[in-house]
């Protein structure tokens, strides 16, 4: 659970005070997303996951609250089954896929709130 209450609900992320928090809502907003990433150079994380995987639940509240520990980076949550188009490269969720530059640095298969608080660190 967050400040003020607030927690992250299965497949939704609560808006956090540094504005770098956002929740893809279908093939479009990822399509725009994906373009602002490649114009800004905005350092990112894209967190591929589903509402039915539990390892992908289990880690939301976390990637909710690395989001404040990382103002500079921009996180995103992109379901894959409100995103089909864009994300039918995905095979395993979670998937984490790392933006420096505007180009896609790194991935990180699976959970784990240490490696990803590591790789998180990594390319802030």
């Amino acid at each position: 659970m967050g400040e003020g209450g607030e927690k992250a609900e299965r497949g939704k992320l609560p808006v956090n005070e540094q504005g770098n928090l956002m929740t893809a809502t279908g093939d479009e907003n990822l399509k725009d997303i994906f373009h602002t990433i490649r114009i800004t150079k905005t350092p990112a994380v894209i967190n591929y996951g589903a509402s039915w995987c539990r390892v992908c639940n289990q880690i939301l509240p976390t990637f909710w609250e690395l989001s404040k520990k990382f103002p500079k980076l921009s996180f995103v949550y992109a379901d894959i089954d409100e995103c089909p188009e864009t994300t039918q490269n995905i095979r395993y969720t979670p998937t984490f896929h790392f933006y420096r530059d505007g180009e896609r640095v790194d991935e990180m298969f699976g959970g784990g709130d240490e490696r990803l608080h590591d790789r998180l660190w990594l390319h802030s």
